[in-house]
Order: C-alpha cells, then structure tokens, then sequence
C-alpha cells in the first residue's frame, strides 16, 4: 500500500477505573449500575471514552470518576494496564486503558451521568463468578485485585488502613482482608516485626475484649518492605490450627 494511501484505523480509546477499598473488613471495589446500553441494568467498572482528543487518559480517568460516582477526591491513581481484545465491547473495537487506586476512608458514591446506581461491592463474589459484569470488566478487576495485594507484600500501604495507633492484629485484619487469607498470628508477628521502620511502638498498651493489653504502633518511616510480606509464608490452609 502506498504510504499516502494509509489512514490510521478508527479505534475508540476509553478508560476504566478499579477503585478498591476496606468497608467492614472486607476488600470492596466501586462499580456502576449501567443506565445505558449495551449492557443496562448491569453492574460494570465506572469509565467511558475520552471527551475529545486533547483529554489526557488521566484527566479522562478523573472526569469519568467525578461523573459517575462523584468522587473527586480520590488520591493517587496509577495505570493498572490496557485492555483491548477484540469482542470486548459489542459496539466494536475499543481500547480501555484501565486505572487503580487503593485508599482508606472513601466516601459513599453519588450515581451521575450514565450511571444509574454506583455502591462499594465485596470482591469476592465479582472474582469468584458469582456475581456478573459488564464487558471484560471481572477480568479487570481480578487484575486490580492481585496488583493491591502486591502491593502490600511490598509497601507499607496496610498502615494507610489503620487508625492513627493500632494494634498488629488489627494490621493483620487488613492483610487477612486484602489478601482474602488466613494469617497465622505468630508468624505475622515475627516478620511484621522483624521489618525495622514498618511500624514503631507507640504509647501504652490498650486493653482488648479478651482482657490482655495489646500493644500499640504507628505507622514507622518504611515505605517499601525487604525482606516482601510474601503470602504464601503466612497462609493458613483451611481447616489448619493457628497457633494463639
């Protein structure tokens, strides 16, 4: 083919947001009820397509986020990959560059635009297939979910997840809740401790319902974890003791 004959192919660009949280000790995802087709009434990713040329993939990620579920102010956001398989979408061929953000203390969502609905959903039944989703949007969020869980093996990300002082149980409920694992409490208490700057000691010990003081930390000055809190070093196979 001539060169000036080519013309670049008309492929959509979208963007889709995985948006994670901790509600009640459990790992949560944002998701929209679709007021639109295709797929309306489903249960889907916030996202859409780029406004117009000049958008930036991370202002796109921004608006459609403001938009649909009126949250404005979540932190930090990283791109978690591109998905663009063909029969993704039934309107054709589109590309989606996907993001991520894993924050504390998100607000309740607001549905707008498009959406008619947007809540906090628990992760497990969306990974295990229990629950349906729009598009290839399960397979994102399967993404998103392993992305976070790395990410606490290597960061001090859980501490965000605590109060100001907390206990290492309360820590580990965090990793037990990202994770989706049992945790050996010994063990966790051994390698959480053996991470210098992970977490420091803070104040006098606090009273639990059992009636044992347990304790008190603070988030310490490490950001990044080496030796990783490798998962497999602290799981507990079902139906195996854990050690008090």
């Amino acid at each position: 083919m001539d060169d000036d004959d080519w013309r670049a192919p008309a492929v959509p660009l979208a963007v889709d947001l995985v948006i994670l949280t901790l509600r009640e000790s459990r790992l949560h995802v944002l998701l929209v009820e679709r007021g639109v087709d295709p797929y309306r009434g489903a249960l889907a990713l916030p996202g859409g397509f780029l406004s117009h040329l000049e958008e930036g993939l991370l202002d796109a990620a921004r608006r459609e986020l403001a938009e649909e579920a009126d949250l404005a102010e979540v932190p930090y956001l990283e791109e978690l990959g591109v998905y663009g398989d063909p029969g993704r979408d039934p309107r054709g061929r589109v590309v989606s560059v996907a993001f991520l953000a894993i924050a504390p203390r998100l607000p309740e969502p607001v549905a707008g635009t498009d959406a008619a609905a947007a809540s906090w959903r628990p992760v497990e039944p969306l990974l295990s297939g229990e629950e349906e989703l729009a598009f290839d949007h399960r397979r994102i969020v399967a993404d998103g979910v392993e992305h976070a869980r790395r990410k606490l093996e290597h960061s001090a990300l859980a501490t965000a997840f605590c109060d100001a002082t907390f206990t290492i149980a309360e820590l580990q409920q965090v990793y037990e809740a990202v994770w989706g694992i049992r945790l050996d409490p010994r063990n966790f208490y051994r390698k959480v401790q053996g991470a210098r700057g992970f977490i420091v000691a803070a104040g006098p010990a606090r009273r639990t319902d059992g009636g044992r003081p347990a304790r008190l930390f603070r988030a310490g000055p490490l950001h990044s974890l080496y030796p990783p809190m490798v998962r497999s070093a602290h799981a507990v196979h079902e139906g195996a003791p854990i050690d008090e």
